[in-house]
């Protein structure tokens, strides 16, 4: 006996779709996402206002966008495809792996730098700060006479 409604059969092929259109939208980028809640501005603006408020929400509106990081979802498994000339592709996937290595590498390097600069940043500003709550060391004014 069937128990799933017809309505749960056809909910989870919505969902289905649209997960499919937002993993295609992801694939193109973050153009793919403008051009698209544009049209829906244009021909559908309810559907335009509910896009934005969607690319807002999952954060889409704010990620950075390359060329490089859009194509890496799909050329990254295009990479490791045969191409049936095995000198090719074991001279492939060594270069792939090098590249990864150094990849890897690069951006420890970078992470490293960004904390060496928040370090610093974070030390200077603890240093103002224990300079700031110091007493001077000048001497006391002297009281002035004749003033109450």
């Amino acid at each position: 006996m069937n128990t799933a409604s017809p309505t749960a059969r056809s909910t989870g092929g919505f969902t289905s779709w649209l997960l499919r259109a937002e993993t295609w939208l992801d694939a193109r980028g973050k153009g793919a996402w403008i051009a698209l809640t544009v049209l829906f501005f244009v021909f559908i603006w309810p559907l335009g206002v509910a896009l934005l408020a969607y690319m807002i929400w999952s954060k889409r509106m704010f990620k950075r966008s390359s060329p490089a990081q859009r194509g890496h979802h799909i050329g990254h498994h295009r990479a490791y495809q045969s191409s049936g000339n095995t000198a090719f592709d074991a001279y492939k996937t060594e270069t792939l792996s090098r590249l990864e290595e150094e990849q890897d590498a690069f951006e420890s390097f970078l992470q490293r730098l960004r904390d060496a600069k928040d370090k610093s940043e974070f030390d200077t500003f603890m240093q103002d700060r224990a300079r700031a709550g110091r007493p001077a060391d000048t001497a006391p004014e002297a009281p002035r006479t004749g003033e109450y």
